[in-house]
């Protein structure tokens, strides 16, 4: 089967398992909360980042109290999260990027959140994908993991993985594909044990047949 068979194969599996409803797995009600959150979910799961920014948008009720936010303080607040004080300088560095920079604004260009600390391609794609609708891939561990099981790349760079989705998913799909596999991921291809007696596309999946 070529790959762009097995491409549409998984996409039409996936709309029929997983339809498309605007999920977001990280609870946040501005642009900057969201930006907040992702930062925060880096080697972190999304339930706990849900805990912690409960809390911390209470604490931090604008952009302007996280820009002036003390970072020790901060420290302490994003602890649980992990890689806690790396987390809170970027949280703080950003929002004054925000305030100084964009006038409070999120931007959309990716090359411009990018230049915000603790903005990575990852967090900027899951921004541009909730805040402005724009059609992003964002390579999550989910997205990692299953799109190298299914054979759409065989790299483990995430620049590298967007790369290489960006080339073989239609452009209008990008985005309902990262949130049906982050799905997927939570609910049958989990890690480090898939479920793929559970698994309604094994046909596609190269890893799956590797191991037959």
């Amino acid at each position: 089967m070529t790959t762009k068979k097995r491409v549409q194969g998984v996409l039409e599996l996936l709309d029929i398992h997983y339809p498309i409803d605007g999920t977001c797995y990280l609870d946040y009600s501005t642009p900057y909360e969201l930006m907040i959150a992702t930062i925060l979910s880096a080697q972190c799961t999304d339930e706990r980042v849900n805990i912690v920014t409960a809390s911390l948008f209470k604490k931090y009720p604008t952009l302007e109290a996280f820009a002036e936010a003390d970072l020790s303080e901060m420290e302490k607040d994003v602890k649980s999260t992990g890689f806690y004080r790396n987390k809170a300088k970027h949280i703080i560095e950003a929002s004054n990027a925000l305030l100084s920079v964009h006038g409070a604004e999120m931007p959309s260009d990716i090359d411009e959140l990018t230049r915000l600390s603790g903005v990575g391609r990852k967090t900027a794609n899951v921004i541009r994908t909730h805040i402005f609708k724009l059609p992003s891939v964002v390579v999550d561990t989910h997205v990692k993991r299953i799109s190298n099981k299914l054979g759409f790349t065989k790299n483990t760079n995430p620049d590298k993985i967007e790369q290489d989705l960006m080339k073989i998913l239609p452009k209008a799909k990008w985005s309902d594909y990262n949130i049906q596999v982050i799905a997927l991921g939570r609910a049958i291809c989990k890690a480090p044990t898939a479920k793929c007696d559970e698994c309604f596309m094994t046909h596609l999946c190269k890893f799956y047949s590797a191991k037959k």
